[in-house]
């Protein structure tokens, strides 16, 4: 048995004391060397061969040749360093630890380093393990990398979706940014103002989703806009108005055409596209979903299939590989991003359980 093999080894894996060191460094979106380099050492620490890459992605490899002395078939489990801003003190409080990432996403990467390090791979297979740059902001830059450098033969994303779940789909985005820009004039004036002309831009936005997810019934199928960032100003000679929206995409948005007519409501406003990632969805009868299944059961719990309204990195990796890939991982994603992050102690522990399970079987 793999499982025995594994502790054979005598490696010994605190996931709770990982955890809490992950969560002790700040890593923001582009500020990640320190928590990089933590990992480093301690993976290699754990027996794995590591490194950071070009682009500063924290890379962990376990791997057993076959009798050739080959690798037949690459697994990648990739999480994600950075987290949003917002500094929660990290702590242990009535078995959940506290901390920003805890959930969102450095919980599932510890699990993924645990469960690498206590479970050998089969004969002729490499496992490895990817702490992700930069995935919290538009670049992508950890994920696009890696997807240009190398191709998995499966692939494990590293998100919560709780240690009872698996994650089949995500959904695109696309990131709009719109100016608007005009002479100041009395506010008693006739025409509008330019924050007004950004208001009915806005709305010409949303109604515009509504009227492309009209009939359609899941939440994954429709157009969802959403109002990230609205400024406004004025030098007395001439008024601005700025947003970001991020919309939503169903699987087999007409992108081009959205955009065309998004840029169209803006009129002489300046629009541009910050960053587009196509929905992906992998089906049910997806083998390593299947294994997941499995695994779950095996620990005691019923298993369920998710699809999330969200994107990750999966959407980058799925279509460059288009292998078998999932997105597993314990911890609430209610709390990703929340000024009350934290994590389950008991359901941390789980999750390293389920993933040895899936490993084990690959």
């Amino acid at each position: 048995m793999k499982t025995d093999q594994a502790v054979q080894t005598g490696v010994q894996v605190d996931v709770v004391e990982l955890l809490r060191g992950m969560l002790e460094i700040e890593s923001l979106s582009g500020r990640e060397e320190r928590l990089a380099a933590f990992l480093v050492e301690r993976m290699s620490a754990l027996g794995l061969h590591a490194h950071t890459d070009e682009v500063g992605n924290a890379v962990g490899v376990r791997e057993t040749p076959n009798g050739a002395g080959e690798i037949e078939r690459e697994i990648v489990l990739m999480g994600h360093m950075d987290t949003v801003p917002g500094r929660i003190p990290v702590r242990i409080e009535d078995g959940e630890l506290w901390g920003r990432g805890a959930v969102d996403a450095k919980g599932p990467l510890a699990a993924m380093i645990a469960a690498v390090a206590l479970q050998a791979p089969p004969e002729g297979v490499r496992f490895t393990v990817i702490g992700a740059v930069e995935e919290e902001s538009a670049t992508s830059r950890g994920a696009r990398h890696v997807a240009a450098m190398r191709r998995a033969d499966m692939c494990i994303i590293g998100e919560p979706s709780g240690s009872g779940a698996v994650t089949i789909g995500y959904k695109g985005r696309l990131l709009l940014r719109c100016g608007m820009e005009q002479a100041s004039a009395h506010t008693a004036g006739p025409g509008p103002s330019a924050p007004e002309r950004m208001a009915d831009w806005w709305i010409g936005v949303r109604t515009l989703c509504a009227a492309l997810s009209a009939g359609r019934e899941r939440l994954f199928d429709r157009y969802l806009p959403c109002l990230r960032e609205l400024q406004s100003g004025s030098d007395g000679i001439t008024e601005w108005a700025m947003a970001v929206v991020s919309v939503r995409l169903p699987p087999g948005a007409e992108v081009d055409e959205l955009a065309g007519r998004v840029r169209e409501l803006a009129g002489d406003g300046r629009l541009a596209v910050d960053a587009h990632e196509p929905a992906w969805e992998t089906g049910r009868d997806d083998p390593l979903a299947k294994l997941f299944m499995r695994s779950i059961r095996a620990h005691g719990a019923r298993p369920a299939l998710k699809l999330k309204t969200g994107t990750c990195d999966m959407n980058i990796v799925g279509p460059a590989w288009r292998c078998p890939i999932v997105a597993y991982g314990p911890g609430d994603s209610g709390l990703d991003h929340a000024p009350n992050e934290r994590i389950c102690i008991e359901e941390l522990q789980r999750g390293v359980e389920v993933l040895r399970g899936v490993l084990a079987q690959v």
